[in-house]
């Protein structure tokens, strides 16, 4: 039996997805949290197998900390389940050792159909994960921004484009704000723009929000 837990702020997503795998024989929902302290606790436990993790889960706010849980865990397979922009998320998850990203808008049938998947050894990941990563293998190395790009100035990008001021992203990432005021300068300098506005085109035209 696949041993799963749900990593979710919604608790409408684990009652459904818990309904759900009620009457299956391969895959039992043995935990589910809201937050990231509870996600850890559950997992010290050692008896979860496969994570079905939102990247916006309460208190896991930033893709380095995603990182760290991958690597610390390494014996738990993570499934990003979100709507979180896939050309965001998608390409340092992967490279941080995720065995599956899937967008939230995908049916139950194929979301058990991913989990036994990956229970068995094989990634999986959504046509537009796919067709994120294609674009990035298009684009010419001088604009392969993600490459450019540290994985947390792109959150930080990610948290200007949803309108947050400095203040606002230093608070959530427990950062001075001038470190913020630094990202943000670097930014502007990779991207070769002057202004936030023209920043955060830019990033959309580049496919990194």
């Amino acid at each position: 039996m696949i041993s799963i837990c749900i990593a979710d702020n919604s608790p409408v997503v684990h009652q459904g997805i818990k309904s759900y795998f009620v009457p299956n024989t391969e895959v039992s929902i043995n935990a589910h949290v809201k937050n990231y302290s509870d996600l850890k606790k559950s997992l010290s436990k050692g008896k979860i197998d496969i994570v079905l993790l939102d990247v916006e889960l309460n208190g896991l706010n930033s893709i380095i900390t995603l990182r760290s849980l991958v690597n610390e865990y390494a014996n738990v397979k993570f499934i990003i389940f979100t709507n979180v922009a896939e050309s965001l998320y998608a390409p340092p998850a992967i490279k941080f050792g995720v065995k599956g990203y899937v967008s939230k808008n995908i049916e139950l049938p194929e979301l058990e159909k991913a989990i036994l998947k990956v229970a068995g050894g094989t990634s999986v990941y959504s046509e537009e994960v796919k067709a994120a990563i294609a674009f990035i293998k298009k684009t010419k190395k001088e604009d392969r921004l993600f490459k450019k790009l540290s994985s947390r100035e792109i959150e930080v990008l990610k948290y200007f484009n949803d309108g947050k001021k400095n203040k606002e992203v230093a608070k959530i990432l427990n950062l001075d704000e001038k470190t913020i005021s630094t990202y943000k300068l670097r930014l502007l300098q990779k991207l070769n723009v002057t202004n936030l506005v023209d920043l955060l085109k830019k990033a959309k035209d580049l496919a990194i929000i």
